[in-house]
């Protein structure tokens, strides 16, 4: 019971970082998704510690666990665009497949420049 209590809590957390982010960003009129303002602001308060990591790991860990959830409304949205895929599908699936690995070597390769830098430090 007390972990559910505590994952809520954090998630609550993450929420408010997330909607201060989009605050900002319709009030400043900012280019930016206000997703991606409050994962900068989420950095920010990490760095200066003023969150401590501890504080949303419960929480955090629950989102990336079931982070395949939170892309079924986008794969079911497709849907809704299939003539724009009718006649370069094929191409699509290419470009997917290959900005796909790309980002999965690039992540590797910085996962592993990270570990390399931390034991050594």
């Amino acid at each position: 019971m007390r972990k559910w209590f505590m994952i809520a809590i954090q998630a609550i957390l993450l929420y408010g970082i997330y909607w201060v982010g989009t605050f900002l960003e319709q009030v400043l009129h900012l280019p930016i998704p206000g997703s991606v303002i409050g994962m900068i602001l989420l950095f920010i308060l990490l760095v200066t510690n003023r969150i401590k990591p501890v504080w949303i790991q419960e929480g955090s860990t629950f989102f990336i666990s079931h982070l395949t959830l939170f892309f079924i409304p986008a794969t079911v949205g497709i849907i809704n665009y299939l003539e724009l895929f009718a006649g370069k599908g094929f191409l699509l699936v290419l470009i997917t497949i290959g900005s796909t690995l790309l980002v999965m070597v690039s992540s590797s390769a910085f996962s592993q420049w990270l570990i390399r830098k931390g034991e050594e430090g």
